[in-house]
């Protein structure tokens, strides 16, 4: 990619200076140039922030706690270490602002309250709310002691059909309110950790007013995700 931007900048530098008597061409070339290299630096700057927050992730212990930071409260989580793929993708989006002013796009009282789709940040996008994310998924990680109990925190997924090895969403993940009601997915989606400080904060959460599809009437959103002071 880095070849790709130096290549293309010295066939926009060229284009300048073939463009030198024609002022408008010239100024065209320049401002190409210009996009080309914003891009070039855009790319070198996330190289550098990816590669700290993987640093970061790798100094984590082995069941870091995180703050889900909301305007309707907090929620304390702390992440399982027998799903360190799910462990560490949470906490890589986590650490990178992934989820800063991400919404809750999908509340059921008396079931669970979901988040982490990119596209929610975009009311213009809302008919698409819930099939937004990175481009990968993460392979299941069932562990049997880890179930849907009140506050558990669970990976969202594409349904059987289209997913046949039930792999999850890149980002999205849900947080149980009723553990009744969510015994049922037990053994199907990966439970990846749990809440230990805000329970009610998920219940207030999953009480708000909701219109079509679940989607809250008044925005429930998060405001960052950041690690607990405590870790």
């Amino acid at each position: 990619m880095k070849h790709n931007f130096i290549i293309a900048a010295l066939a926009l530098c060229a284009m300048v200076s073939s463009c030198g008597n024609n002022p408008k061409k010239a100024e065209a070339a320049k401002a190409a140039a210009d996009s080309v290299a914003v891009q070039a630096e855009q790319a070198r700057q996330d190289s550098i922030k990816m590669v700290n927050t993987e640093k970061k992730v790798s100094e984590l212990p082995e069941e870091p706690v995180f703050d889900i930071i909301t305007n309707m409260g907090t929620m304390v989580v702390k992440l399982y270490s027998k799903t360190p793929k799910h462990r560490d993708n949470f906490a890589k989006l986590a650490l990178s602002g992934y989820y800063n002013g991400i919404l809750f796009h999908r509340v059921i009282n008396g079931f669970m309250i979901q988040a982490g789709d990119p596209l929610s940040k975009d009311e213009t996008k809302k008919a698409q709310w819930g099939t937004g994310g990175p481009d990968y998924t993460i392979p299941a990680e069932f562990v049997p002691e880890y179930k849907h109990k009140k506050g558990a925190l669970a990976a969202a997924r594409r349904g059987d059909a289209a997913n046949p090895y039930k792999e999850s969403s890149g980002s999205q993940f849900y947080i149980v309110q009723s553990p009744e009601n969510c015994a049922q997915l037990d053994g199907a989606y990966t439970v990846f950790g749990e809440t230990i400080q805000g329970i009610a904060t998920i219940d207030k959460i999953a009480a708000v007013e909701t219109g079509p599809r679940d989607v809250p009437v008044q925005p429930v959103k998060i405001v960052t995700i950041k690690l607990h002071e405590e870790n």
